[in-house]
Order: C-alpha cells, then sequence, then structure tokens
C-alpha cells in the first residue's frame, strides 16, 4: 500500500477550521518526519515540523498520535500549521489578499535524520473567504473599508473590524467572521491611501460614519452593532461602544482602557493620548528588538486619567482579552484597570487573560509572531508569546468572541449612549 498524507474531512477547508491529518501505508513502528510549507504571498518561506513513529498498524493520526521531537512535541493535531516559522528572523504570517489561500503542502519523509526520501504528500488549501461570501470595496463619504457580506438574505449581526497602529486595511480576520455569519467592516484609520500615517488627531465622527454605514445595509440586523479591535483597535473599539449611539458589543484585544498615542476628537471634546516618553523604550544590543513596555506613563497616576475612556458611562457589553507574555505593553493591567471601573459600576463585563500569550492574538491557527516590523515606526518591535501557550490562547480567544457577539447581538434591546 502506498503510503498517502490525508486531510480530513477535506484538504480545502477554511483557516479558522481544524483538520485531522492522517499518515497511511507505513510500516508498523516506522519512524517518519512529516513537515508542513508554505509560501506566503511576498514569497518567504514558512516550515514546520515534527518526528512521529508509526502505530502498530502502519498509521499516524495527529489527533491522537505524539510527536517526539521537532517543532513541538506531544499529542498537537494542528501543530504544524501553529508552528509555522520563517528562517528569516521577525517574518509575521499574515494574509493581504484574502480572495486567494494559504497553500500548506504536508510531506512525510522516511527517518528522523536525512529528511531526503519522500514518501508522500497533499497539498492543504486554506481560504479566508468562506462560499458564496461576498467582498465589497467600500470608499464612500470619507471611509476607507471593505465590507464582508454572507451568503444569504440574513439578516446577520454587524461588526466593525479595527485593527493596531500598523494601519493599513486588514482584512483576513474580517473576511473569517464573515464566513461565520457576521456582515463584518474591515476599517482603515492610519497608513491607508491618503489617510496619514501617523494622523495628528482621530476624529470620532469618521467611525460614526462607519457605524451608519453599516446599520444601512440590509443584510444588517437591526439589534445594534458590535466592534472588535486589536491594540491601539481595542481602544478605539471601547471608545466607539462609550461615545457613539447603536454599539451593543464590543471587544478589546491586547487593549487598555485609555486612549493611546493619538489625540481623539469628540463632539466638543478631545481626549488626549495617555502620556509616554520614548526615551523609556530598550533597544536590544544583540538583536536591536524595541522593548516599549515602559514608555508608558504610570496608568494609576490620577494625572493621567484626562486620557481614560469613561467605558462606565457606556451600556454596551464589554469583552477584553490580552495575553500575560505581552512584551509590547502592559495590555494586562491596562484591561484589568477598565474592567475594574465597569464592575464598580455594578455592570456585567468578561476578561480573559491567558499565561504565555503574547501581543497579537489573531485567529486560530495563525503561528506566533514574537517579533516583527512595525510599519508605522519602521522598528523591529517585540510583541511577545509562547509557541504553544499563544496557540490554545488563539483557539480559545476565537471561539469567545464569536459566541459574546452571538449572545449579544440577536436581540433588538439597543443600548443608549448617555452622552
Amino acid at each position: 500500500m502506498a503510503v498517502q498524507v490525508l486531510v480530513l474531512p477535506s484538504p480545502r477547508c477554511l483557516f479558522d477550521d481544524p483538520m485531522q491529518i492522517r499518515v497511511v501505508g507505513l510500516r508498523p513502528q516506522q519512524a517518519v518526519t512529516l513537515r508542513a510549507s508554505l509560501v506566503d504571498e511576498s514569497g518567504e518561506l514558512f516550515q514546520a515540523h515534527a518526528l512521529y513513529r508509526a502505530e502498530s498498524s502502519g498509521e499516524l493520526d495527529l489527533s491522537c498520535s505524539p510527536a517526539l521531537g521537532g517543532s513541538y512535541v506531544g499529542v498537537e493535531p494542528m501543530g504544524l500549521l501553529w508552528s509555522l516559522q520563517s528562517k528569516t528572523p521577525y517574518k509575521r504570517l499574515a494574509k493581504r489578499n484574502v480572495l486567494t489561500p494559504f497553500c500548506v503542502d504536508l510531506e512525510v519523509y522516511e527517518g528522523h535524520g536525512d529528511i531526503s526520501r519522500l514518501l508522500g504528500k497533499c497539498t492543504n488549501e486554506r481560504w479566508f473567504l468562506g462560499e458564496g461570501v461576498k467582498r465589497i470595496s467600500v470608499r464612500e463619504g470619507r471611509l476607507k473599508a471593505t465590507l464582508f457580506l454572507p451568503p444569504g438574505p440574513g439578516p446577520f449581526p454587524g461588526l466593525i473590524d479595527l485593527y493596531g497602529s500598523g494601519g493599513g486595511l486588514v482584512e483576513y480576520r474580517a473576511s473569517l467572521l464573515a464566513s461565520r455569519g457576521f456582515v463584518t467592516l474591515a476599517l482603515a484609520y492610519m497608513a491607508f491611501e491618503d489617510i496619514p500615517t501617523t494622523p495628528e488627531v482621530l476624529e470620532l465622527d469618521y467611525f460614526e460614519e462607519a457605524v451608519n454605514f453599516l446599520r444601512k445595509q440590509q443584510q444588517v440586523k437591526d439589534t445594534g452593532i458590535g466592534v472588535l479591535g486589536l491594540s491601539k483597535g481595542a481602544d478605539l473599539a471601547l471608545s466607539m461602544a462609550t461615545f457613539l449611539p447603536g454599539i451593543k458589543a464590543a471587544v478589546s484585544i491586547s487593549g487598555s482602557g485609555f486612549n493611546s498615542f493619538i489625540p481623539l476628537k469628540g463632539n466638543g471634546f478631545t481626549i488626549p493620548p495617555h502620556p509616554y516618553n520614548l526615551e523609556r523604550m530598550k533597544i536590544s544590543d544583540e538583536s536591536g528588538l524595541v522593548d516599549f513596555s515602559d514608555v508608558l506613563d504610570d496608568h494609576r497616576d490620577p494625572t493621567t486619567w484626562v486620557c481614560r475612556i469613561p467605558v462606565e458611562r457606556s451600556l454596551a457589553k464589554f469583552l477584553f482579552l490580552s495575553g500575560l507574555d505581552d512584551t509590547n505593553w502592559k495590555s494586562d493591567l491596562y484591561c484589568q484597570n477598565a474592567v475594574q471601573r465597569l464592575q464598580q459600576c455594578g455592570r456585567e463585563v468578561e476578561f480573559y487573560s491567558y499565561s504565555g500569550a503574547g501581543h497579537l492574538l489573531e485567529p486560530p491557527y495563525l503561528p506566533l509572531c514574537q517579533a516583527s516590523i512595525h510599519r508605522v515606526l519602521g522598528m523591529f518591535v517585540c510583541w511577545g508569546g509562547q509557541w504553544r501557550e499563544h496557540a490554545k490562547a488563539q483557539e480559545d480567544a476565537w471561539r469567545r468572541i464569536q459566541a459574546f457577539f452571538r449572545q449579544h447581538l440577536m436581540d433588538s434591546d439597543i443600548p443608549k449612549s448617555k452622552l
């Protein structure tokens, strides 16, 4: 029997789908090496490998067969994906064009040493856009965005998706959420087209335009909008939920409870950025990596409280997610502060912090990026995280995000802003 590598239930799936990898046709107890390879859109090669020994049946099933070494050890059904790594230091695997898949080549080689004898292979197509999901470029008014519509008439819950201070228009999380049944608007707010790399001020009415645009879509439920953000996008999500009508639920990923780095201008008020001093950043002599974790002034100092987002005035529901190994900034402490303020006002709030997880909590099976170039700063920045722990955190966080929005965006009790 020829050796075959099987991906079940199908070699074609969404990127956030778990898969079962099996190898059949091996000799009983045969030592083999499994390797995964993925070439990103810039031509960068990411690889992972693991050492296995076939069962007495001559089969391997990664959902129950333990890896004996390599990129990971133990039973890790998705280990070949979340441990993918480039030989070029500080490369982040991110999807730019969601209309094409990432193709992962899965190969099995003889032995645990020289992997020159290929026994079998297959390719797993991992898509970011589900079948029937529509991608629509949005340039309406000032908006720079992409709208993703699930198939069918709906109505579906509506979400606005914000990434961090690296800027650009990031679509892959929004496209996956649309593939899971949410009308999702990926919104750019800095470093994209004619939006400055570092705006002097961010205007709340730009984000209100996005909310109004989304609420007008026929396929969006009239039960209120959800917003999720990562890093800088997270404090913007909190600000939107605090100051804008119609926001019913907000998710903060690796964020804070204060306005960061750029003034936020609302109707008759401006929230200044939390004070920081770049002279406190640390640059490693060895690696050249920049550690920003101490640049912000102490958030417990009352002189900084003018920069706080008054989340306790909002009637929206909140979910906070952070990694305890975030080396970009102290997101867990900053989230705790916002959570405590909400709880002191008798507000319901969900908060999950993950041991070993870094700053860049992404959809599941995207590999950990411990450091990479920050596109706006032009510096190599530390993000933190441990491989296995970060992977588990991403799986759990992704499940919680979807459950949270389904819970809070499916009825018609739309909160009104108190402001």
